[in-house]
């Protein structure tokens, strides 16, 4: 792609605005930082930034979920891996941000709050449009250069994501330029059959994201698990009970119409693992109750996507199959990472959960290429346009 990078521009002295994505994983028990992957990758950029001024901005979950917080572990976990003071602010855009901002001097890293903390960041927007919203009118006199480096949020066109590149010189950071090469270079050696294993919490992207993957010949068998499982088994009937998602009935209805457009390409787990009185329980699909809430897969299915796995020419696997923070309900998922890892298939695994997975099971090399990003690497591997990198491809036609 014809992108502008780091190499592209004298560093020395600038106050740049760095877009990463420190989007971690959550202990859902004790709120702390469950998985660093996103946060080294970020490092990797503000190394190379040396003597710049660096404005570090991130998002951290979704309004109204457990995971939306601050950012000041954050700023711990970056003062670790990178041995040096991070300054933080309790700030997006207002008085206290741009005070911070302003006062910087040469090497030194301020880390702004959640950028969803700004009610703009919650919404998308056209990049013009982008580039009028208050979060960029106040900042971006502040930055001579915006770095985006945030991958895994390359499907979003989000103000702090498309909107500063249309008012300042912009470019990739290191962790984005490595990916797309990277991801380049596997799509056109990738060979069926073309297995997709699909799990986690996200529904809506999911069920957009593989319908393309079918549709480009990315996809010959696709193996569910997680929500997006229990989405499609209550769409076969298999589950009885509303599942207590949002906009439940639209993603059911679109689950049914892919099978039935594509009836011999989904799979969908035969047994489950619930919790019973805090104790592990396994039983078949056909035995839950309504009471019941699936916390991972049952060993039958496992073996069958296992097999699938491992007769597969390439390898997608995108999210845990169940709460594997969880010891009692790590076995799907640490079982689907260990048949990955031992294919002889093209492999690649997506998502800062299953980043966090693969280094816990000790699996991370053996992994053809491994990715935090989520729905903007099923995009780009459908050949979608991503937003962020069509408003970097911008910014190096006007450089």
């Amino acid at each position: 792609m014809n992108i502008l990078t780091l190499d592209s521009f004298d560093l020395r002295g600038k106050t740049v605005f760095l877009r990463v994505d420190m989007n971690c994983p959550m202990d859902p028990t004790t709120m702390k930082i469950a998985g660093l992957g996103r946060i080294e990758e970020a490092c990797e950029t503000i190394r190379c930034l040396g003597d710049a001024k660096v404005v570090v901005a991130s998002h951290q979950g979704r309004v109204g979920n457990r995971d939306y917080t601050g950012m000041r572990e954050h700023a711990l976990a970056l003062e670790d891996l990178l041995g040096k003071k991070i300054k933080y602010v309790e700030d997006t855009i207002g008085q206290a941000a741009q005070k911070e901002i302003k006062s910087l001097h040469n090497g030194e890293i301020l880390l702004l709050d959640n950028l969803r903390l700004c009610a703009e960041e919650n919404y998308e927007f056209s990049p013009k449009a982008a580039a009028k919203t208050i979060m960029v009118r106040r900042l971006a006199g502040l930055f001579d250069l915006c770095i985006l480096d945030s991958f895994p949020s390359a499907h979003r066109s989000h103000p702090s994501i498309v909107g500063f590149p249309q008012v300042l010189p912009a470019c990739a950071g290191r962790s984005v330029e490595r990916e797309v090469r990277r991801l380049d270079e596997i799509i056109t050696v990738a060979k069926a059959p073309h297995v997709i294993v699909l799990g986690g919490s996200k529904v809506g992207d999911r069920l957009e994201s593989v319908k393309m993957l079918i549709r480009t010949g990315r996809a010959d068998h696709v193996l569910l698990t997680g929500v997006i499982g229990n989405v499609f088994m209550r769409a076969q009937g298999r589950i009885k009970s509303p599942l207590g998602i949002k906009h439940e009935d639209e993603a059911v209805a679109k689950a049914h119409a892919l099978i039935g457009e594509y009836p011999d390409v989904f799979s969908t787990p035969v047994d489950v693992a619930v919790d019973h009185a805090g104790r592990r329980v396994e039983m078949d699909v056909r035995e839950l109750d309504r009471d019941d809430k699936i916390l991972d897969l049952g060993p039958k299915t496992v073996r069958h996507y296992s097999r699938l796995i491992a007769g597969a020419g390439t390898v997608f696997i995108s999210g845990p199959a169940g709460l594997f923070e969880n010891e009692q309900f790590s076995f799907g998922t640490k079982s689907l990472l260990e048949g990955v890892a031992s294919s002889i298939a093209t492999t690649i695994v997506s998502g800062g959960h299953l980043t966090s997975a693969l280094k816990r099971y000790g699996l991370i090399d053996k992994i053809d290429h491994v990715s935090t990003a989520g729905g903007a690497l099923v995009l780009y591997l459908t050949g979608q346009r991503l937003p962020m990198m069509e408003a970097l491809e911008d910014a190096a036609r006007r450089h």
